[in-house]
């Protein structure tokens, strides 16, 4: 082996270990990075390149090291469990937020329809024991037109919420979009970049944290081509393929309720991730309004029927205490004053018909239909609780074991730097003793 076969070996060791000290480097600089897989650096003996010989015989002779190229340490399976996992947990958070918003708007405190309806009952109980008492008929009127304003109150939440669930919904849909286009111009990036290189690791990593932001909107399937691109698809339907990316849309049903689009073509909702979550808590929401809608309808109903029953001071038949149309929010106070009031019953009791207010009470009630109302909506949000406290253990458990292999370790990282300076310093020492050599060789002329 001559001198400038050692000067080959030492340069190429150099290069090759300040190759591994730069991937380190950056895996520990990236380490908190989201969507960033560890990179390692190969090397391997050279086969001809680092030596002069004419008869250099690889592992018998020495020819140096060369960079093979950049590592990206990933598993396609642990990444598509992640991916699944992070869809089910984006999905069940977003319902639970939405459905705890439509539980507030069906307020079961004392100023919500129940709370409303057992002080307005209070206040013609009290009313009945002394039936020519000003000030309790004007506190009779006021707990019906405390009803009429809680079922308005609860009517303009879940609407309220509707409205949320369609323009959180579309913002979701532009992030789906841009994601899309970002891949788009990812995959062009990946038919031009070269395996093994930093750049076509760093572009796998983008395109993963793309797919990773689709995939938490919603139910796409994702799989790859030959040049590890993107392909996704929804419900059977291309999505992306190469650089030719489709669009979604969201609108709004006459009903509050959603609707998905893609490339102006109707298709069907979302089942899982966040726009799954709010397709769904938007459905629910409906189906909540729809029920306080027709207990609006039952109240009125009920209690205008009851009140014709009886008489008023005057002797005339009971008029409206209120009126609606077909919904909660048209639910609206008729009577204004306390000589309206029919108390009296056609036989001359003067509190007969007040105590009559029984019959709107019991089964089949509008108390019973709020109780049951309330109830299911409250064992939907318990149950949807349990599964996101589920959800979340296995998006962590996902993440865990994804993470062992792509993750960064700064301790295996600080280790791995020491040992690789230490290598390089050696290929330096190579150099060096080259360099010696042929000084005493050339003193010796």
């Amino acid at each position: 082996m001559s001198s400038g076969d050692l000067y080959a070996i030492g340069t190429s060791g150099l290069r090759a270990f300040r190759a591994q000290m730069g991937a380190i480097s950056e895996n520990i600089a990236n380490a908190g990075s989201e969507g960033y897989n560890r990179r390692s650096v190969t090397i391997q003996e050279s086969a001809v390149s680092g030596v002069v010989q004419p008869l250099y015989i690889s592992r018998a002779d020495f020819g140096g090291a060369e960079v093979m190229g950049t590592v990206r340490a990933n598993d396609p399976y642990l990444d598509a469990s992640a991916r699944q996992t992070g869809m089910s947990l984006a999905g069940t958070n977003t319902r639970l937020r939405w459905l705890t918003d439509i539980e507030t708007a069906l307020s079961d405190d004392t100023l919500g329809v129940g709370g409303s309806l057992t002080t307005m009952f209070g206040a013609i109980d009290r009313l009945a024991a002394s039936p020519s008492d000003p000030a309790l008929r004007t506190n009779m009127i006021y707990g019906v037109e405390q009803v009429v304003t809680a079922f308005h109150n609860s009517s303009n939440a879940l609407n309220a919420t509707l409205q949320g669930a369609y323009s959180t919904a579309q913002g979701s849909v532009t992030s789906v979009n841009d994601s899309l286009n970002a891949l788009a111009r990812i995959n062009d990036s990946l038919l031009r970049s070269q395996p093994g290189t930093s750049t076509h690791a760093q572009l796998l990593d983008s395109r993963d944290v793309e797919i990773s932001k689709i995939t938490q909107a919603l139910n796409v399937s994702v799989s790859f081509d030959a040049n590890q691109a993107a392909v996704l698809s929804y419900n059977g339907q291309n999505v992306l393929q190469g650089q030719t990316a489709g669009s979604f849309a969201v609108t709004q049903n006459a009903n509050g309720t959603l609707a998905l689009a893609l490339n102006g073509t109707a298709i069907t909702a979302p089942t899982d991730g966040s726009l799954g979550g709010l397709f769904i808590s938007a459905g629910v929401a409906r189906q909540r309004l729809d029920s306080l809608d027709a207990l609006a309808v039952q109240f009125a109903g009920d209690m205008n029927t009851w009140h014709a029953q009886g008489v008023t001071d005057a002797g005339a038949a009971g008029g409206a205490l209120v009126s609606v149309g077909t919904t909660a929010a048209s639910l609206a106070l008729v009577i204004s004053s306390g000589s309206q009031i029919a108390a009296a019953t056609s036989d001359g009791r003067l509190n007969g018909n007040l105590i009559d207010i029984t019959s709107v009470r019991g089964a089949g009630s509008v108390e019973q239909g709020w109780t049951t109302l309330v109830t299911a909506h409250g064992s939907l949000l318990n149950t949807t609780k349990t599964e996101a406290s589920a959800a979340q253990a296995r998006d962590d458990n996902a993440r865990a074991a994804r993470d062992k292999v792509s993750g960064v370790d700064l301790d295996a990282e600080a280790a791995d730097l020491l040992r690789v300076q230490q290598a390089y310093q050696a290929s330096a020492k190579v150099i060096q003793m080259a360099k010696q050599i042929v000084d005493t060789i050339l003193q010796l002329n």
